[in-house]
């Protein structure tokens, strides 16, 4: 589920001459994913993006939203048959972590972590307090506001590095799964077994 082409290539040489197999990879024609992309282009839609919801969907059923805190903090639906219908792309954690450091001449790098206070009195708790609050209203404000608009219930499966930090905050998760993009390649894979 590579979102890097320029490098499927390589990955393909290196099945075929190290593995002696060929290389399967989401979002080219010979591979099957089972549901409809029920996007405006989908050809644009992302391989990890497709793997999330088809993970989420074949352990969890739909519909569904997952949350994968990535480089961006996604929020891919599922409906109720495992059909991919869209989602919110927002910027990662980590991400505006790395801009913080890179954009400004005097503030630390920092880990993401919940501060013990909302107001922080320093420039390192300042930053805690507004990165991991930050996130955790973005988090709730959207989730609240997808499943309006779906105007269904809808599950959430939370994965990536930074889920288990956001969990106890949020109340919104139905389930943490570190491992949903493993779920879904394999998932994935045994829709085109031939």
């Amino acid at each position: 589920a590579s979102v890097v082409p320029n490098v499927n290539p390589n990955l393909r040489r290196l099945c075929q001459t190290y593995f002696n197999t060929e290389l399967l990879i989401v979002g080219e024609p010979d591979c099957k994913l089972g549901i409809k992309v029920l996007i405006e282009r989908p050809q644009d839609a992302g391989a990890d993006r497709l793997v999330g919801v088809i993970a989420g969907h074949t352990k969890y059923g739909g519909p569904l939203i997952t949350v994968d805190f990535g480089s961006a903090t996604t929020f891919d639906l599922a409906d109720k048959d495992g059909n991919f219908i869209g989602g919110v792309l927002a910027a990662g954690v980590e991400l505006t972590l790395e801009s913080f450091y890179l954009m400004t001449a005097r503030l630390p790098r920092i880990r993401v972590e919940k501060p013990a206070k909302v107001i922080g009195t320093g420039t390192v708790t300042a930053m805690q307090s507004g990165i991991f609050w930050g996130y955790v209203g973005l988090i709730d404000s959207l989730l609240r506001r997808i499943k309006a608009e779906y105007g269904q219930p809808m599950k959430v499966i939370a994965t990536g590095g930074l889920a288990n930090v956001f969990k106890d905050e949020i109340g919104l998760f139905d389930a943490i799964e570190p491992d949903l993009m493993s779920l879904g390649l394999l998932e994935v894979w045994r829709r085109n077994r031939r």
